[in-house]
């Protein structure tokens, strides 16, 4: 099959055309294309809902969101848990790995979920609710053995993180750091404690639900910026992050900064109640908070962060590397984030206003 319009590649927008099956065969330069945008299908690590959906809620309800967030471009995502009583948490693996072993016909790949609690600070819980453990021994015996985990937020400074850490990095868990109350050294500490021996490292969603940078106590956020290693995840709806120190990691990570939505089962509702993890949240204006003020993760998408970073400045290649690219790397997904041959046909379709017209998985249209 063929595809032209103007192919946003790494480097540069060619007028062109994309030639594939399952996988791109073939990237060719044209003189005269429809006016349209062809990009590397979304990945999202980190998404908690979306259609009135909850990954908490089972196999049905991780479909279902899967789909809702294959319409608005992302082509793979990582269901992601909420803190909460241990066996919903396992529950939840159990349903995301039924997922990866069925499939979704029609839908979005699933190579994993992001463990995001319990093994978090209870004193920087964001909007989770407060259901923290300490990843013991049973407990770890217990997240491994689903098989279902690709990511884990963990704060580095709880009773037996660094055994954690370890085994996660036997297993070839990636390893964020996030929910924390560590300083700039422990952090440090804890990159050197995955990147060691191998592992690969990140932290969720930058400045977010972490100590802010001063200037006497650098935090976890500038440990993060400055590893040459780790990654960092980025809700970037203007919201949770100042457009400035989006710019600034920008700047400072470049491929190591990646968007995530962090999105709830409210996206894609409008304003109006709903809920996280058990908790009431409103939606106002766009923006989910508690009934105490507090963010309560997203009502974004990846098409609007990627408008969203266009706005604060950046190129379309690399405002399409922060949806796509950026985290094909950080997750170890090879063979897809890039329109290049040999990766896999996940592609997104743009029209002139950005707006998703087309979505592909492995070279059979979705949406």
């Amino acid at each position: 099959m063929n595809i032209d319009g103007h192919l946003v590649l790494p480097d540069r927008v060619m007028p062109g055309r994309i030639m594939f099956d399952q996988m791109i065969a073939d990237v060719r330069p044209l003189s005269h294309v429809p006016d349209r945008y062809i990009l590397p299908g979304f990945i999202d690590g980190h998404v908690h809902g979306g259609g009135g959906a909850d990954t908490m809620d089972g196999v049905d309800a991780i479909r279902h969101m899967a789909l809702f967030h294959m319409a608005q471009g992302t082509t793979t995502l990582l269901p992601t848990t909420m803190t909460a009583p241990w066996s919903d948490i396992m529950d939840a693996l159990y349903a995301v790995a039924d997922v990866m072993r069925t499939g979704i016909h029609g839908g979005p790949s699933i190579p994993g979920a992001h463990l995001e609690g319990p093994f978090i600070n209870p004193h920087r819980l964001g909007a989770q609710p407060p259901f923290t453990q300490v990843p013991g021994p049973a407990r770890m015996t217990a997240v491994l053995r689903s098989g279902a985990v690709r990511v884990v937020t963990l704060a580095p400074e709880i009773e037996h993180a660094d055994a954690a850490i370890q085994a996660f990095v036997n297993a070839g868990i990636r390893v964020n750091i996030g929910h924390t109350l560590a300083d700039h050294d422990q952090t440090e500490r804890a990159i050197c404690l995955v990147c060691g021996p191998g592992g690969t490292v990140g932290g969720t969603h930058l400045f977010n639900a972490m100590p802010p940078i001063a200037a006497r106590a650098p935090g976890p956020a500038t440990a993060l910026m400055c590893s040459d290693a780790a990654y960092a995840e980025m809700v970037f709806d203007t919201h949770h992050v100042h457009p400035a120190l989006f710019r600034l990691a920008h700047r400072v990570m470049g491929s190591r900064l990646v968007f995530v939505t962090d999105s709830m089962r409210a996206t894609g509702a409008g304003d109006g109640p709903s809920t996280l993890g058990g908790q009431e949240v409103m939606v106002a204006d766009g923006v989910a908070r508690l009934a105490d003020g507090t963010l309560a993760g997203s009502v974004l998408t990846l098409d609007q962060a990627l408008r969203n970073a266009l706005q604060a400045g950046v190129s379309l290649p690399q405002a399409a590397a922060l949806v796509s690219t950026h985290a094909a790397n950080w997750l170890g997904l090879h063979d897809r984030g890039a329109l290049l041959p040999g990766r896999r046909a996940d592609m997104v379709v743009l029209g002139p206003d950005l707006t998703v017209q087309e979505v592909w998985v492995e070279g059979r249209r979705r949406a």
